[in-house]
Order: structure tokens, then sequence, then C-alpha cells
């Protein structure tokens, strides 16, 4: 049974920034509000805390977090097979799987609470095991599975009695009755009147009469003496003989130890591995709850529908989830250089040369003609000036400024007074770690064979520039093994002054900081005046210098 509805995540890039999340954000409120299709913004990281800041400040909730792309249970046709209840006829678990055309069938309590599962493999097991003459005492089966196998009439007892001790006989004749029939038996009969009593005072627990036959009233009442119970069928002794034993409940024979069950959030590669070692052919599957949906066979991993995607923010593979080559990209908006991704088909893919993503989503609402709520300006508003430093940013142009101008008036705020709010709450180290700042906006980027990562952060004086960088510094070589990089540059950030230091980590790091800028290197240090941007100002001399020394070697 196909999904009705697929869900488009629209994502930021990894370690994510405040224009990562808002933007992602803001485009799904928009493309929502288009129609289409369903969208959620989704992040792939943990929010720093000047997004953070921006998100209560607004009162919008941070995104579901979303670290791999790979196909999942839940991006297969799973099938919607209703789960049974454990009281249900071995007779009645056949029919049906018969008429569904389904060899596994799954047990669940009134919660839809997995119990266990039985297969068409353990019903011939059941029925060809001949001398299980107890079978129905054993399963404490109901009086009302009997009544539906047998398709009979119960003449004399009660239907919600159960069958708690004896054995299946075949009441041929009064001869052989006396010596065999025990209390407690269940003893199919015909309609000679003298079995039919032979069998009650032998001290069975209820007599079948077969063929429909009519049962006299002295019979019964000497049944209703004895608290013997009295069933009419219209099979004949053959055919109910063998259809009694099939009155027992499936949970008598269901498995309920080691299921191989999975969840609709298990990754398909994982799900695949697991079948192929078994012979099962359907397997259970359980919600996000952890209740019973339905089941999945090798089968329907065939058809497979690739998780739909929207990047925002990043275009470079380095930056992205786990996963992305899995999943079908639909569309890419961007405002930095274009990096190494590629698609499988053709996308909708707009980069705009402006400081700041959300400035392109700006201007898509303005195309629309829509205007966005209060809390979604402010969103828009918070990702301009966060990637433009306030319009200080070599990055930023007229147009990120005209449509920060424009939000402020539609979310309420003023702009100097926000911003430095803002910023202030991103630059607060208080009780925060070393890892925490180092992973608050870091980027992955690669040239020819070689990966190196770049971080950024800001900070409004002096003073709490020093102090990160007295955190974050002796953090980079330990970083550089957990990335698994040869190179990391950190940036620490003075908006007020206008200049970074780069400190940076790495076999041959210094000598690129030393070409890619001309200055002179200290213990592991790069002042840098004038320099803010990592997109324009430092990521292309770093990525010309490491060119001319591949070239050179």
């Amino acid at each position: 049974m196909a999904n009705t509805r697929r869900k488009v995540n629209i994502i930021g890039h990894q370690n994510p920034d405040t224009d990562s999340i808002c933007s992602a954000i803001s485009y799904a409120w928009l493309k929502n509000k288009l129609g289409g299709a369903t969208y959620e913004a989704r992040r792939a990281g943990v929010p720093n805390r000047e997004t953070a800041f921006v998100l209560k400040y607004f009162g919008v909730d941070a995104p579901r977090l979303c670290t791999d792309l790979s196909p999942q249970i839940k991006d297969i046709d799973i099938r919607r097979q209703p789960g049974i209840g454990e009281e249900m006829s071995v007779r009645a678990a056949w029919n049906m799987m018969r008429d569904v055309e389904i060899d596994t069938l799954c047990i669940v309590d009134d919660a839809k609470e997995l119990l266990g599962l039985i297969t068409v493999k353990d019903i011939a097991n059941a029925n060809m095991d001949l001398f299980d003459t107890e079978v129905l005492a054993s399963a404490n089966t109901s009086y009302r599975n009997v009544l539906e196998t047998l398709e009979g009439e119960m003449l004399a007892g009660d239907p919600d009695a159960r069958i708690t001790n004896g054995r299946i006989f075949i009441g041929s004749s009064p001869e052989v009755m006396e010596d065999n029939v025990g209390p407690g038996d269940l003893v199919l009969v015909t309609n000679r009147y003298e079995t039919q009593m032979c069998a009650i005072d032998c001290g069975a627990g209820c007599i079948v009469v077969c063929c429909g036959a009519a049962v006299p009233r002295t019979i019964l009442a000497r049944a209703k003496e004895k608290g013997c119970f009295v069933i009419t069928t219209p099979y004949d002794s053959y055919a109910a003989a063998r259809l009694v034993s099939t009155a027992a409940p499936v949970r008598h024979f269901m498995r309920r130890e080691d299921l191989l069950k999975f969840s609709v959030n298990t990754p398909i590669e994982d799900a695949r591995k697991i079948m192929a070692s078994v012979r099962h052919r359907y397997f259970p599957i359980l919600d996000e709850k952890g209740c019973y949906c339905g089941v999945v066979s090798r089968r329907n991993l065939l058809n497979l529908h690739r998780k739909q995607v929207i990047l925002v923010d990043h275009n470079e593979r380095t930056q992205a989830v786990d996963g992305l080559e899995q999943a079908e990209i639909l569309e890419i908006i961007d405002h930095h250089r274009i990096g190494s991704l590629e698609t499988g088909g053709p996308v909708y893919f707009r980069n705009e040369p402006v400081g700041c993503t959300a400035t392109i989503v700006w201007r898509m609402y303005g195309e629309h003609g829509i205007t966005p709520p209060k809390q979604i300006a402010g969103l828009l508003l918070s990702a301009i000036l966060s990637d433009t430093l306030m319009f200080r940013s070599p990055t930023s142009t007229p147009l990120d400024k005209s449509a920060a101008e424009a939000l402020a008036v539609i979310a309420e705020v003023n702009i100097p007074t926000y911003a430095e709010q803002m910023f202030e709450a991103g630059a607060d180290l208080t009780g925060r770690t070393a890892e925490e700042v180092f992973l608050s906006d870091f980027k992955v980027f690669s040239r020819g064979d070689v990966k190196f990562g770049v971080g950024q952060s800001s900070y409004m004086t002096a003073r709490s520039r020093a102090a990160a960088e007295e955190l974050v510094g002796p953090f980079l070589p330990e970083a550089i093994g957990r990335e698994g990089l040869p190179m990391i540059f950190y940036m620490f950030t003075d908006m007020q002054n206008q200049a970074t230091d780069l400190m940076f980590c790495g076999h041959g790091a210094e000598n690129i900081v030393r070409d890619a800028f001309g200055v002179e290197p200290k213990d592991g240090k790069a002042v840098l005046p004038g320099v803010v941007s990592r997109k324009k100002q430092l990521i292309p001399p770093l990525m010309a210098a490491l060119q001319a020394q591949q070239e050179h070697f």
C-alpha cells in the first residue's frame, strides 16, 4: 500500500548556523503555502546559541534533527496487513491467509503491541500433529472458537467457557466409549441416542452432534444434569474431526521469542542484510511509537521511494548530511560558491551573489506575492543580520540591507538593538565546552584531493574573542583527529574592529596561511586585519594557496 502524500525535507548544512536553520524554516513555510506537497524543515545538527536565541525570541520550535537521508523502511511500500487477536482460531487465521494471499500474520494486543506471529508453516505443523488430542485443553480454547470453527450451535452450556482438560475423541459406539471416554473429553457423536447418552454418562465435558442431527430433550436434560455441553454441527464426523483441533487459538502456536522485526526508521541496508540471512518471507514493522503497523517482504525493498530533499545554504557534498547520494534532490537554494555536489537529474538551482540565503528566500516570497507572518519575518531578518554581520561583512549587498529593513518592519524589531542582543547571545561562553564552540559554525571544504575544515565565531568585544581563543585553541589538535581532516582553520572574528584572529592546526597549515595571506603566523595564529568573511575573504585565498601547493608538487 503506497504512501498517499510524500514529505519533502528542507535542510541546511551540518553544524548549522542561523541562516541554515532559519532559511529552512522560512522556505518550508513558503512551499507549504504554495501547496503541491508537504514540506518540513529539518536541521543537520544542534543549533548554536545565537540560533537558539533567535528561535526563542520569535517563539519558533527548532526543526527536527536529521543526520542521515539514507532510505528507511518508511520509504518503501509497507503492506498494511491488520494484526489479529491472540484468541483467533487457527482455522480463522488460515482462512485469512488464503483470502488475502499472505503466509504470515502478526498477533497484537488491543494497544497494537506486537505479541508474536504465525506462519503457514506453523499451522501446517500443528495440523500434522495427529496424536495431540489434548490440544484444545492445553491451549485453553474458548467454546466460541469451537462453535465458529464447526459452524455449530450450542444447545447446552456457556459459549464463553473454556476447555481446560480432556481429549478429543470420536464416539463410534458405546462399547468403545465405556473404556476410553474420560472426564472433560470432547466427544464427536452421530445421531444414535445410546451413543450420545453413553458419552454423557462417561463424564464427557462436551458432545458434538454431527450431521446437524436433532438432539432429543432427554439427552439435553441429562447433559445439563451432568454439566455436559452440547453442540450441533452440520459437518459429518470425518470433517468435524479434522476441523475441531483448528479451533485452538493462535497464541498456542505463535512464535514469541527472537522475532525479526523492523522499525519504520530502520535503514533499508540493515534490513536487507538481515532478510538475506533468514528464510522468512514477511517481517513485522513497528511505527514510531513501537506499535505494529504492517509487514514487508524482500520484494518490497525493490519498490524504494528515495527521500526527497531541498538543500538550503549549501551545495557541497562535504557539508551535507550523510546518505545524500541516496536521496532525490529537488532544489538547491544557496549563496555560496558552486561546489562538488552532483545530482542524478536536473534540479531547480538558485544561487545568487548575496550575503545570505534568507535574502533569496525573501525575494521568492515577493515573487509569489506573499508576505511572511511576523515570526517568519523575524527568522529571515535574523539570518541576514547573522550572515552579513549586520551589513559589516564584504559579502553584504544592498539587496541584503533592503531585505532586512523590510523584514524588520514586519517583525516589529529595531535592527541595531535586536542585532546586539542576538550577537551577544551567540558569543556567550558560559557553560560551553570547547567542542560546542568549535562546532557552532564549522564547515568542510575540498580542493582537489585535499579536504580541510573552517570554523568561525563572531564576537562583539576583544575580550570575548580572546576568551573563545583560549577555550578553543587547545582543542584544535583533537578536532583534527575527530573530524578526520589533515588541516583545520578557525576564525575568531572581532565584529567591532573588523578583524580576525585565524588559528590553525595540521601538517602544512602554517605554510598555507603564510602563502594565502602574506602574513607571518606566530604560535599557531595569524592576525588578519579587515578579514571578517569566511566565504569571500578566507576560502578563496586558502583555495588558491592549496592549488599552488598541489601544482608545485
